[in-house]
């Protein structure tokens, strides 16, 4: 059974009270993330089809709130990822994420992503690693993160 990740206040992708964001809701079902997407008009690069830095931006959140699943590793940052795009990714249809964890070490994560089109092919593949927040920018991020955490929320329909 999938479960709701909760959402912040202004995230680029997740932020529910970003006027430009995303908006997007993540499940998780405790091994893999999942989300759908419906790009519109405002996220082209060619007519009628995604930006790249828009399909970037999807994958990298995915793949990193799959680490988000791991009890000693809230903070992280993307320290490195590659995207192999297979197909155009067009604009007003229905795409699906997804986000996983590959390797779990001390100080790394590395994690893959899909973005299917809504036949369910792959369009676009992505991997990446994420290095750990040391100690004290770990904690320096708790900090930070305690005012935004009060507005985290599990987003209903």
């Amino acid at each position: 059974m999938r479960q709701r990740q909760p959402n912040s206040r202004m995230c680029f992708v997740c932020g529910m009270q970003n006027p430009i964001g995303l908006k997007i809701i993540f499940e998780t079902d405790g091994d893999r993330v999942w989300a759908k997407f419906t790009p519109e008009d405002e996220f082209q690069g060619f007519p009628g089809i995604l930006h790249g830095g828009i399909t970037f931006a999807l994958l990298d959140e995915i793949m990193g709130r799959a680490a988000m699943e791991l009890d000693d590793a809230p903070w992280m940052m993307t320290a490195k990822a590659e995207l192999r795009f297979r197909k155009p990714v067009p604009i007003g249809e229905q795409l699906t994420l997804m986000g996983e964890l590959t390797r779990i070490r001390r100080r790394t994560v590395e994690g893959r992503g899909q973005l299917c089109l809504k036949d369910g092919s792959v369009a676009v593949e992505a991997t990446a690693l994420y290095i750990r927040f040391p100690g004290s920018q770990a904690e320096e991020m708790k900090d930070r993160m305690e005012e935004e955490m009060k507005y985290w929320r599990v987003v209903e329909d």
